[in-house]
């Protein structure tokens, strides 16, 4: 897989450089555009569940490219590498083909790219406000799910933003080691997003997204004949057959210029269940998280971020209960749209069954972009 997936980028590439001398771009859009994105950070210790390791370390650094492949398709391929555990490990995070001129409102993306579950799931990590994402992201996806796979969506045509998409996954980020075999398509998703504006200062988006996931986690006694190579260092660390998400968000600028100041505020909770054959309907993992960031300055933000997950960790026919708070504080310098500086505080207490007592952590984060970048999402 991951050699058709490069040979398939290397393909995107080299169409790209073709339209390029050609000159054969849709005429209602740019041609190709390229970006990168420095991240490094700097952590005085690593917290439990976090993606960050102690010390100076490469984040979620990418290589961007992204432009038509004539009148009807769109193209994307995102390069990324990041320090983990020690190793510089390096991949292709997103490879897709998506069309442009669909009618209805409709839109076909094949290949790989983020899922559109939740919030902050569709935007690349270095693009969040906090250094790590919230502990729902980092226990249930990885911290940031991509998959090999299918979308189609449909906006409506309305004056109030509305949008359904329904995708098609293999799914082996969320269950690595499995006790079924699902077959090509080991996850399927849903969701809605719905939103506007109440007035030129105010506005507001509410989701709801549902994911079935086909494939089964292996228990303890499954597992040396579960998959192997698969590197599943990233991969989600609670699963189950059935998950909701809903997501909340709201922003306040004056007169709509969030340049000089801007409120943002977000919401999402996640609860998953069916966890594997031997669970009960009592057997769940929960998780939340309430942000605020506060942008009082063209070039200053300060925020905080409480998180809270609850969860049964399975053990052969029985299961532990697994509990984590986390409480952040940040405060970021953007002395350009290319720049931040983050210095965030983070604290965790009330754990119960992880790996890493409850402590704390300071994470000293610096982000150079190059280049051109798709456009923030709501």
């Amino acid at each position: 897989m991951k050699n058709r997936i490069i040979l398939t980028a290397m393909g995107l590439l080299a169409a790209s450089g073709a339209l390029a001398q050609a000159g054969k771009a849709a005429p209602t859009e740019k041609g190709w555009e390229f970006g990168a994105v420095l991240d490094t950070t700097a952590t005085s210790r690593p917290l439990a569940m976090g993606s960050r390791d102690k010390g100076l370390q490469l984040g979620h650094s990418d290589l961007t490219a992204h432009g038509p492949l004539g009148a009807h398709l769109r193209a994307g391929v995102v390069a990324s590498v990041a320090t983990h555990e020690g190793k510089l490990e390096k991949g292709f995070e997103e490879v897709w083909i998506e069309t442009t001129s669909l009618p209805a409102g409709l839109q076909l993306r094949a290949g790989r790219f983020p899922s559109q579950v939740g919030y902050l799931n569709t935007q690349h990590p270095h693009a969040d406000d906090f250094t790590d994402r919230p502990l729902l992201y980092r226990a249930f996806f990885g911290g940031h799910w991509n998959d090999e796979g299918l979308r189609l969506s449909w906006t409506a045509p309305t004056s109030l933003y509305w949008t359904v998409g329904v995708e098609a996954f293999r799914g082996r980020k969320l269950v690595t080691e499995t006790a079924n075999t699902p077959g090509h398509i080991g996850a399927i998703t849903w969701a809605t997003k719905l939103g506007g504006d109440l007035n030129r200062s105010h506005s507001w988006q509410l989701g709801l997204s549902h994911i079935n996931n086909r494939r089964e986690a292996a228990v303890e006694d499954e597992a040396e004949h579960a998959e192997e190579g698969h590197d599943h260092s990233h991969s989600a660390q609670l699963s189950g057959r059935k998950t909701w998400m809903i997501d909340a968000t709201w922003k306040w600028a004056p007169n709509g210029n969030n340049r000089d100041q801007q409120v943002r505020l977000g919401f999402e909770a996640a609860r998953i269940t069916g966890l594997n054959r031997f669970a009960s309907g009592r057997d769940r993992h929960e998780a939340n998280a309430l942000s605020a960031v506060w942008r009082f300055h063209p070039s200053w933000e300060v925020g905080a971020r409480s998180d809270w997950l609850r969860g049964r960790m399975p053990h052969g026919e029985h299961f532990h209960n697994l509990l984590l708070r986390e409480h952040s504080l940040m405060v970021a310098w953007k002395p350009s749209h290319q720049q931040t500086l983050r210095l965030q505080w983070t604290g965790q207490r009330d754990a119960v069954g992880v790996d890493a007592p409850a402590r704390r952590s300071l994470q000293l984060q610096y982000i150079l972009a190059f280049g051109a970048h798709g456009a923030h999402a709501f």
